[in-house]
């Protein structure tokens, strides 16, 4: 079971602007709660200041929370915007989460999504990347227990140093987000750390898959270190009914408002065309999203294992398509008819099945002679 695939959510994550926040920010708690019970594996939370969907500001604050909620689902920074940040205040609240979750704290770092987020902090975005690059040399070696002297244009460290020691050892499990340009793979690569594959659900992000792996491991091998596949994880948009129809039907109305999101506030790059409806229906038949039955799900998944070469976590992307109870109802579809197919759970079973089907005369034979003795 070491090289079961594992399954979670990344979650940003997506709440229309009509409704309560409150309210909204307690769904997602009750959704991570929900995923505790069936058995996924981790939650990956974002961080966003702008835009007036994606509302949690504060990875770290989310997770503190619902790890008192939960008892076994991991729970990643998904991600912290590094250049937003002093790094020493990034290494301490992550430390302490480490020890505040018993080592259930992942830490995911990127440069920042939206572009609005550093304009607001009077950020060049032309220099967000270097920034993030910069954060990750010294908060790795702070998080190691090491002390780190660095002096930057934008930070200071003077034999800094974290009053904690890590909780998981040799240290808390990291990752870097990526989009669709190479950096991601490159920074992941290049400290030796984790991949969070998010542009998956666009086009062109689905179409780097290919070459993902090679820039993520060519860059570690450059800089001495050595990656795995366990630790790389893809996001995809998933919503699962008992029939294609029923699950159309759940997403609909949800998804016109994702999709305007994306395309009239934040701009990332969907080659849609047309009036809103008619995005709505390009982009349920491009099959980048799976809004279907359980074996959608499970072809859309060995689709993305096939275009990547293979990877350690598929992460569904928390859309808020649907209403509450049908986004629950997905979930637990495919933790019950789609996870088993992928994590050999049933692998044992399988195995008794056909072992009895084939002695299966032998096994009468011997029952009925039993009963003839008695009698």
């Amino acid at each position: 079971m070491d090289d079961a695939l594992r399954f979670g959510i990344f979650l940003a994550p997506f709440h229309p602007v009509e409704e309560n926040p409150t309210l909204a920010l307690e769904r997602d708690f009750a959704l991570i709660e929900h995923l505790d019970r069936l058995g996924y594996h981790e939650a990956w939370i974002g961080e966003h200041h702008s835009a007036g969907y994606e509302i949690i500001a504060s990875p770290e604050l989310f997770i503190a929370a619902a790890a008192e909620r939960t008892r076994h689902i991991r729970l990643g920074t998904g991600v912290v915007s590094l250049p937003f940040h002093h790094p020493l205040m990034v290494a301490d609240r992550i430390q302490q989460l480490d020890h505040q979750t018993r080592g259930r704290a992942m830490f995911g770092a990127g440069p920042g999504a939206l572009p609005s987020d550093a304009a607001m902090l009077g950020i060049d975005q032309m220099r967000t990347r270097d920034m993030m690059d910069e954060a990750l040399s010294v908060i790795i070696p702070l998080l190691r227990g090491e002390t780190v002297t660095h002096r930057s244009d934008w930070f200071t460290l003077e034999e800094a140093r974290l009053q904690l020691r890590p909780y998981t050892r040799p240290h808390i499990e990291m990752a870097v987000a990526a989009m669709i340009s190479p950096a991601g793979p490159r920074a992941a690569g290049k400290h030796g750390i984790g991949l969070l594959s998010i542009g998956t659900v666009t086009p062109k992000g689905y179409m780097t898959l290919g070459t993902t792996w090679e820039t993520y491991e060519t860059a570690a091998r450059t800089h001495g270190r050595e990656v795995s596949r366990r630790d790389w994880r893809v996001v995809a948009p998933v919503h699962v009914a008992e029939t294609r129809a029923r699950a159309r039907d759940n997403v609909r109305s949800g998804l016109r408002q994702w999709l305007r999101y994306y395309t009239e506030v934040i701009a990332l790059p969907f080659e849609l065309r047309g009036t809103l409806d008619e995005c709505v229906e390009q982009y349920l038949v491009s099959g980048h999203a799976v809004v279907g039955d359980p074996d959608d799900a499970a072809a859309r998944i060995e689709q993305l294992l096939a275009q990547s070469g293979g990877f350690g976590c598929f992460l569904q992307l928390a859309h808020n398509w649907a209403d509450f109870e049908q986004t629950k109802r997905s979930y637990e579809l495919v933790a019950r008819h789609v996870m088993p197919r992928f994590t050999g759970a049933n692998a044992g079973r399988e195995g008794s099945m056909a072992w009895a089907a084939t002695h299966r005369d032998r096994f009468l034979a011997a029952s009925r002679a039993a009963r003839e003795k008695r009698s």
